[in-house]
């Protein structure tokens, strides 16, 4: 039997930019510096596009934006290929996972919205475009600090990865929770948005801390208020592309939203009432 239909079950995190790692930066440079080793330049600001796919996805979605699917094919003489991206993956782990300890930093509030989540009763779930590779390393530095959900599906885990649901699936099956309108997913991204929306839970979209507003927590503080107001708006309008039902800047403005989704629930609501 299920829960109290009207209680939440569990919250499902995302990692990078959600709730470690400010600005989502690790990738980042690792995905510039991996195109330039094929001759091929790109930018930030391209490498940040398809964030939130699984990596070798991501790799991939880079080769087709059309500036960098020209650049390729003037360097190449052809488009980048699966096997390329195959390649590429294999140089790009290594990258990625020289970064990753520079950048595991828990976001501020992380461990106190995780005692707070344990007394509400609440079960800690976890998706991530990372591999197990990766997340071997991340997950016990974060664990030190005070996240350690209690369950997590990496890239290659499910035979589908984001934007479709099967993580959401996974997620469900480990934690023994059911039906999705008890279960929230929290994420920076558009395909981890997605991911929930398609599984039928609430969604909430990291604004601050994310990948869409990409900066370093020293540069979200010096900005001045209007300023943080322009681009959080500008952030918020390309998240609203997956229609999350709430937004917040940081993880650490989760508990309200949490009050008014077991407030719906009480009331009979369902996700995007």
């Amino acid at each position: 039997m299920p829960g109290d239909p009207h209680k939440l079950a569990a919250v499902v995190f995302d990692w990078a930019g959600t709730v470690v790692d400010f600005g989502s930066q690790a990738p980042m440079g690792a995905f510039v510096e991996l195109f330039a080793s094929q001759g091929v330049a790109i930018d930030i600001a391209e490498a940040r596009v398809p964030m939130g796919l699984p990596k070798w996805q991501h790799i991939q979605a880079l080769g087709r934006l059309p500036r960098v699917a020209d650049a390729w094919h003037g360097v190449h003489g052809r488009a980048l290929t699966d096997g390329d991206v195959d390649r590429l993956y294999a140089l790009f782990t290594p990258m990625n996972l020289a970064a990753v300890p520079r950048h595991a930093g828990l976001i501020e509030g992380v461990p106190a919205l995780m005692q707070g989540l344990r007394a509400r009763g609440l079960k800690i779930g976890s998706t991530t475009g990372y591999n197990r590779k990766i997340m071997a390393v991340l997950a016990p530095l974060c664990a030190r600090q005070g996240f350690e959900p209690d369950n997590l599906v990496c890239a290659g885990d499910v035979a589908e990865n984001r934007p479709a649901p099967l993580g959401m699936y996974r997620c469900f099956l480990d934690l023994a929770v059911w039906p999705a309108r008890r279960v929230v997913k929290v994420d920076d991204t558009v395909p981890g948005l997605l991911e929930g929306r398609h599984a039928d839970c609430w969604t909430v979209a990291v604004v601050a801390s994310g990948n869409e507003m990409g900066l370093t927590l020293a540069q979200w503080t010096a900005l001045s208020e209007p300023e943080r107001a322009a681009r959080r708006q500008a952030a918020t309008a390309r998240l609203r592309e997956a229609r999350p039902d709430f937004f917040v800047d940081t993880v650490a403005d989760l508990p309200a939203v949490l009050d008014e989704i077991e407030a719906r629930l009480a009331a009979g609501g369902r996700p995007r009432d």
